[in-house]
């Protein structure tokens, strides 16, 4: 889904919006039975980029308005409160024919160009309701002006944007391993691919046609009923991935505030695989290469994840020497005076901002040239 907006997102922006619209066609129609549970194709996917870097909302827009076409879609509000939300699923209720029988869902999908706009991270009741609502759990809420409110057989899928900023000051740091942040699926930029000033300029010749054929997929899709079945090759490999993944290290996700993350990761896989077999085919079939790209997918977002989080817990002089590497890296080279300028307002002691230079430059990070014409600091390497 690439027909718009070109160049003004990463490649796996797009693929990821693809998931999640596709994901949006299958609802709770599908499923992979474990006997214990079953995992349905929802996923909360978060666009995270610094603000003018890429077209977030404008990415997640193309796909989702093209879902929006597709009869018996049901989209929430971007700006919700849980009882609002609450509402939303009990009104959303319908049922569809399987094997015989009629089966009764709640499915609304989400789209939110500001995630502060549907979630408050410190609002309790509202991050236990959207984990409750991933796991497809039924879930009862009294609410003041309606009563009880229950959902029955309730799924959900969200995509949502925000900045690392945002993240910064809103995310509390036991909420990274927390049950909310391990079912979300990050996607992050810190940079432009490529940069279009006229998107216009650039858009593929068949745009129309292809919005129309990508609808009548969209369309497909959203009648696919039933079970998915694991192929043997599947399961072979599902098998042996699983041993290795709950036996060996995570050296990349050391930390134990990912330990959530991890435990998931089985979940997030599989439920990529059906979203990439539906892409493919009406047959409802997992094969190993479904969840050999799943995992290189999902394993591929894992290398950002700490910058979603980096700024989570760290003291104000930590972060402020973080954004002086960044202005020196930004800049190349700059003056001494211009670098304490920079950061003044938070360093209004000199002999403060001395120690701090003092130590990136020790730790490598930066590089101080002396002159006739004055110092100059040059940046060396990125923080580890």
């Amino acid at each position: 889904m690439e027909y718009a907006g070109y160049g003004e997102a990463p490649k796996y922006m797009h693929f990821w919006t693809g998931v999640s619209v596709i994901a949006g066609a299958l609802r709770r129609k599908v499923w992979i039975d474990e006997i214990y549970f079953k995992w349905y194709p929802n996923f909360y996917i978060i666009f995270v980029a610094p603000p003018g870097v890429v077209s977030k909302s404008t990415t997640a827009s193309i796909g989702h308005n093209l879902l929006k076409q597709i009869p018996g879609i049901q989209y929430g509000p971007d700006i919700a409160t849980w009882q609002a939300l609450v509402q939303t699923f009990a009104n959303s209720k319908e049922a569809f024919e399987y094997n015989g029988k009629l089966h009764v869902m709640s499915a609304i999908s989400l789209v939110a160009s500001e995630l502060g706009n549907l979630l408050d991270p410190t609002d309790k009741q509202m991050v236990d309701l959207l984990v409750k609502l991933w796991d497809g759990e039924p879930v009862r809420k009294s609410t003041k002006n309606n009563g009880d409110d229950f959902i029955e057989n309730s799924w959900i899928n969200v995509q949502a944007c925000t900045t690392p900023a945002w993240v910064a000051g809103n995310f509390p740091e036991y909420m990274i391993g927390g049950g909310l942040s391990s079912r979300c699926l990050y996607v992050y930029a810190e940079k432009k691919p490529k940069y279009i000033a006229y998107p216009s300029q650039h858009v593929p010749k068949g745009m129309d046609e292809m919005a129309e054929k990508l609808v009548q997929d969209l369309t497909s899709i959203s009648k696919l009923t039933g079970q998915y079945v694991l192929t043997a090759d599947a399961i072979e490999w599902g098998n042996n991935w699983y041993i290795t993944h709950s036996s060996e290290r995570h050296p990349e996700l050391a930390d134990e505030r990912y330990g959530g993350y991890l435990a998931r990761k089985q979940s997030h896989v599989h439920k990529l695989a059906m979203v990439l077999a539906a892409a493919t085919s009406d047959k409802l079939e997992i094969t190993a290469e479904h969840l050999m790209l799943a995992f290189t997918m999902v394993t591929d977002l894992e290398k950002d994840m700490l910058k979603v989080f980096e700024k989570i817990g760290k003291s104000d002089t930590s972060v402020y020497t973080d954004r002086l590497l960044t202005y020196v890296k930004t800049s190349g080279i700059v003056t001494y005076q211009d670098a304490y300028r920079y950061v003044h307002s938070h360093f209004p002691s000199f002999k403060d901002y001395e120690g701090i230079l003092a130590g990136c430059i020790k730790a490598g990070y930066l590089k101080l040239i002396t002159t006739e014409a004055g110092a100059t600091l040059q940046f060396m390497k990125d923080k580890e």
